[in-house]
């Protein structure tokens, strides 16, 4: 099992990345949670990682801090929870939200997220409550995203727009929905993660 990764961020492409580790190119899932806090192409990063191995695939997910990657394993212990949805739901929800809602069997949040309907998130929160007595919710440390550092030029606004809606699209709504929501995003220059961001808090 691969438990955690460093290297220098290679390439980000959302929800994707590359982590060169040593010259060796690990390519790794992100919850967009996990994504908001990457540094720049080209900086160090740490991971926490979980190997999925499939008969088709072996898929890597990679977790900014190590209670994330604990959440995600207790996700997908859950019946018919797979990984698309555990990223799915930690990509609408920070941690603590989640947590939150599980501490007090709040379906109102869970059904907005696609893939989970009234019935599955009733089922989720039953599951998840016996599972989450010994977890606190803890002050959020990266609540906001880092401005752009000066000196680094923006990216592209159509260059992040196709981004963000392919990152939307990937984690489960509709075409129509994710081109909306970014859509619907006043403020130009933005880079794609704070357009999902931003697309995801509109859209819970």
């Amino acid at each position: 099992m691969i438990g955690r990764l460093r290297g220098t961020l290679a390439e980000k492409q959302p929800p994707h990345l590359i982590l060169d580790v040593n010259g060796l190119g690990y390519e790794l899932e992100v919850p967009m949670t996990t994504l908001y806090r990457l540094p720049s192409v080209g900086e160090p990063l740490t991971l926490h990682t979980h190997l999925v191995v499939r008969e088709d695939a072996q898929l890597l997910y990679g977790f900014f801090g190590k209670r994330e990657r604990d959440f995600f394993r207790e996700l997908i212990r859950l019946n018919g929870v797979g990984p698309k949805l555990a990223l799915a739901l930690m990509s609408s929800l920070e941690v603590d939200e989640l947590v939150r809602c599980v501490q007090a069997q709040d379906t109102s949040a869970l059904v907005r997220v696609p893939g989970v309907g009234k019935k599955t998130a009733e089922r989720l929160l039953v599951e998840l409550k016996d599972r989450f007595k010994a977890w606190e919710t803890v002050p959020s440390m990266f609540a906001l995203v880092p401005n752009q550092p000066d000196g680094v030029a923006a990216v592209p606004v159509a260059s992040a727009e196709t981004d963000a809606v392919s990152a939307l699209i990937s984690l489960g709504y509709k075409p129509q929905e994710a081109s909306k929501a970014v859509s619907a995003i006043k403020d130009k220059g933005l880079s794609s993660e704070d357009m999902i961001r931003r697309a995801l808090k509109g859209m819970i």
